[in-house]
């Protein structure tokens, strides 16, 4: 029996798979062991003379669906998968809700020219490093600094 290391190797190669995964029939060993170049090889290939088997991969559909159901029933939360503070995990829509609207009332207030665009960059680095905890407290800051009327 021909030795066709070569042709196997080069077989793997070209189709990007184990060398394990090339399978030579018996009634082919003759033409395969003629085989000697790149070019043979892939036309043997595309004749079916040399087969090469495509390796099987664990599939994770089973897997993904069954912690999809697991996130809605609200498991897999446990303190053991938790960062951060209670004060930190929840409510941070609270936070995005409240800069928006001071961000929309601030942009309101630059367009209609109640304010000039140093006043509002001012007012909105603040904003957004904390300073107000909502919109009244927005207002009160403008009426001290004699923008807006009381």
């Amino acid at each position: 029996m021909a030795d066709l290391k070569l042709q196997r190797r080069l077989a793997a190669k070209i189709g990007k798979v184990g060398e394990n995964n090339v399978k030579i029939p018996q009634e082919h060993l003759d033409e395969v062991s003629e085989a000697l170049t790149r070019s043979d090889v892939r036309k043997l290939i595309r004749e079916g003379k040399l087969i090469i088997e495509h390796g099987h991969r664990v599939s994770r559909g089973r897997f993904k669906e069954r912690s999809k159901k697991m996130k809605l029933k609200s498991e897999r939360k446990g303190e053991g998968s938790r960062n951060g503070k209670k004060s930190a995990r929840q409510g941070n829509h609270l936070w995005v809700n409240k800069i928006r609207k001071i961000r929309r009332y601030l942009k309101w207030l630059r367009d209609n020219n109640v304010i000039d665009s140093h006043t509002y960059r001012q007012m909105y680095k603040k904003s957004k490093g904390g300073a107000y905890n909502n919109l009244n407290e927005v207002r009160a800051q403008l009426i001290q600094m004699g923008k807006i009327k009381g």
